[in-house]
């Protein structure tokens, strides 16, 4: 048997062990269709925001995007994440809790990058006007819902840490208590 398996192997067989065929595409089939279904969306958005006549101001916000990424937020996160690593007591599994505040803060931090002028309270009311022209909503209230987003998503990192945390104790309990149940059937 094994020596088959070598032999189909060899000769290229793919995923599904028929010999001859090499795979194409390195992961399962519902990977290539969630990736072409996002692509086909990204490009999808794409159409829609540089049809609008606003291309060279969508080309200028990428390019000051990946600028101020690499150049400016990368070095300041990283440096955060060392900040938070150094505070934690040594040991792999506090270091694996620094999840739990990396998380929500990348994800509010995103949150800022991309809705700043409004979080900030741009001043100009034309930036206000065709914004809330756009979506429906006022222009004024998102420093408020930024805050309260920034809080439920630590809190809800709170949670699932002390859900996860109290599971681990409860299964270590147990196991404990089968172990000496064990021991005692055993004449311990």
């Amino acid at each position: 048997m094994r020596e088959r398996l070598v032999r189909g192997r060899a000769r290229g067989a793919g995923a599904g062990g028929a010999p001859g065929r090499r795979p194409r595409y390195g992961e399962g089939p519902l990977h290539l269709l969630l990736m072409l279904a996002s692509f086909a969306l990204a490009g999808y958005a794409g159409v829609r925001l540089l049809a609008g006549g606003q291309w060279p101001l969508v080309l200028v916000w990428f390019a000051g995007a990946a600028l101020l990424h690499d150049l400016v937020l990368l070095p300041l996160y990283a440096a955060a994440d060392r900040v938070l690593v150094r505070c934690l007591p040594e040991g792999t599994r506090h270091r694996a809790r620094t999840g739990y505040v990396r998380v929500p803060a990348a994800v509010s931090g995103l949150l800022l990058l991309v809705w700043f002028p409004l979080i900030a309270g741009s001043t100009d009311p034309a930036w206000v006007a065709h914004y809330e022209a756009t979506t429906g909503l006022p222009g004024g209230e998102f420093l408020a819902r930024w805050l309260l987003l920034t809080a439920g998503l630590f809190a809800l990192s709170a949670l699932w840490l002390l859900c996860r945390t109290v599971q681990r104790r409860l299964r270590a309990a147990s196991r404990r208590r089968s172990e000496t149940k064990q021991r005692s059937a055993d004449g311990g």
